[in-house]
């Protein structure tokens, strides 16, 4: 009997009387004039209503545009904050893109991004003005403006913009509005270029799919805004809505469960997995009203069985999880409209087309359940990588985006993510993804969190090395955990050795760094 093939394009469509707009400043204007006075944004002791904002953002852009940033980069380097999210609006209202960057790197992980950005102003607060200028100075960017400085202050740009965003500061739909970077996981990040078109293709897709109440939602997101997560479900989704954006700095379980609490949270985007293993564990949860919760949704990081369970007997919300990338988000999702399957990221959003395609020449298209490379294709997909022709090339190829994710696709459509392409290890000639070893871990009742990597061997080309973190308390040895492995997996599946960690390490966008972990797998011994 021959497998259909494993293609699936939705069948679902942007409702018609979903609000559409020419650009996300227009999106802005819109919750102006039609929701001023609403709280818009709130951070710590920080409060913005939408009248303010829309002041805030035309003030600063004024101001950007009179440096000559149109058809440029305005750099962003700022922690979670009122002052990134009005720099964002400001830098697209001044018809520049707008480029957020971590700023939390180093000096030289900094410069490599920055290096191919040519931005014409660098905006920071003074928590980074010290490294803005060391990057200004050293990359030749001519302005750099400090808005914690009483001049450029949000204060001051609403004094300057008490007008109200203007006819001239509208961008149109094919300009380009966002360059956000990869997040390096997989080796140096990539600048990805966005239009308003693509970004709004976005916001419909994932507001078609969680369906908000215009005007009534409070959107709490913990993910950093140089993140596609919390800029993409943080920022855009809330402003669309005219909701409340919950903005917290940092992750903090106890303070974001507070919020919950406090704002009375409609939305939660919590994002990896480890955030929710974070909030489940904090001793504040016990006391937590969740009743208010609608969605709470996951992305970047897959989450175990188990911690779906504990999560939903916690809160008695599912969480929904969904898939996408910075070169276009969202691609799939559990939505509110599917059934849920566990460890399944749903099946397409609207308007997307998904395939499954052999791994070494990305055209085949593999039969129903076979593992393969992911690609899709959609309005929501980026344009390009900036300064990256080849890049771009390889990625983009006769309109799908070639994802560099493996996975399968279900008999019911729906999408299961089995590890990235170049997590894949091939053990004597076996490929083994990785995530089934560590969704096995997960399920040890000691075990807190886990990941597998693979390192080179001379005999078997690569074998598997497991990092376990336990739960608090507990005991578990080496041998005691390569035992479970051998009763559970096949011989080439499990990990030779195992090591255990306080914690995992992880990148800024809160995802587990698993270069660090490779480097750290080559130093153990695993000799036959």
């Amino acid at each position: 009997m021959v497998r259909p093939a494993s293609h699936i394009e939705s069948t679902r469509h942007v409702p018609d009387e979903m609000p559409r707009f020419e650009s996300l400043v227009h999106m802005l204007q819109c919750a102006v004039e039609e929701s001023p006075e609403r709280l818009a944004i709130v951070c710590g002791e920080d409060r913005l209503s939408y009248r303010e904002l829309g002041q805030a953002a035309a003030g600063l852009a004024s101001r950007l545009a009179e440096l000559g940033v149109a058809g440029s980069r305005v750099a962003i380097l700022m922690p979670n904050s009122v002052e990134h999210v009005v720099a964002f609006f400001a830098a697209m209202a001044a018809h520049a893109q707008a480029a957020p960057a971590n700023p939390f790197f180093t000096a030289r992980e900094l410069s490599k991004v920055m290096a191919g950005m040519d931005a014409a102003v660098l905006v920071c607060i003074s928590s980074t003005r010290e490294m803005a200028d060391k990057m200004a100075s050293e990359l030749g960017i001519p302005h750099v403006i400090d808005m914690h400085d009483e001049e450029w202050s949000v204060a001051s740009c609403i004094g300057h913009g008490t007008g109200g965003l203007q006819p001239g500061q509208m961008p149109a739909y094919d300009d380009l509005a966002l360059l956000i970077y990869t997040g390096g996981t997989t080796g140096t990040p990539k600048g990805v270029n966005h239009h308003h078109r693509t970004l709004m293709w976005s916001i419909l897709l994932h507001c078609a799919v969680w369906p908000v109440d215009i005007g009534h939602e409070v959107i709490l997101n913990v993910a950093p805004l140089f993140h596609i997560w919390g800029l993409g479900y943080g920022v855009v989704v809330s402003v669309y809505s005219q909701g409340t954006f919950v903005l917290i700095p940092r992750f903090d379980a106890a303070q974001v469960l507070r919020a919950i609490d406090d704002y009375q949270v409609t939305i939660f985007g919590g994002g990896p997995a480890p955030i929710y293993a974070g909030l489940v564990n904090s001793d504040v949860a016990k006391d937590v009203d969740f009743s208010s919760l609608k969605y709470c949704l996951s992305g970047g990081a897959p989450c175990s069985e188990d911690l779906h369970r504990r999560w939903e007997k916690l809160t008695g919300c599912p969480i929904s999880e969904g898939w996408g990338m910075s070169e276009g988000a969202p691609f799939c999702v559990n939505s509110a409209h599917v059934v849920h399957k566990l460890l399944s990221v749903g099946p397409p959003v609207p308007e997307t087309e998904i395939e499954i395609v052999d791994l070494e020449s990305g055209t085949t298209v593999l039969p129903m359940g076979e593992p393969g490379e992911i690609r899709a294709r959609g309005p929501q997909i980026m344009s390009g990588y900036r300064n990256s022709p080849e890049e771009t090339a390889h990625a983009l190829r006769d309109g799908w985006m070639h994802t560099g994710d493996i996975g399968f696709i279900d008999e019911d459509g729906y999408v299961h993510i089995v590890d990235r392409k170049k997590d894949m290890v091939i053990v004597g000639g076996y490929n083994v993804y990785p995530r089934e070893i560590d969704e096995l871990l997960f399920a040890h009742p000691k075990i807190r969190e886990a990941t597998t990597v693979g390192r080179p061997h001379e005999r078997l080309g690569e074998v598997l090395v497991a990092f376990v973190v336990l739960d608090n308390g507990e005991i578990l040895d080496e041998e005691q955990c390569l035992s479970y492995c051998r009763e559970n997996l096949v011989k080439y599946k499990r990990p030779v050795a195992i090591r255990f960690l306080e914690e995992l390490p992880r990148t800024a966008a809160n995802k587990i760094d698993k270069i660090s972990l490779r480097k750290a797998a080559t130093q153990i011994d695993v000799s036959d």
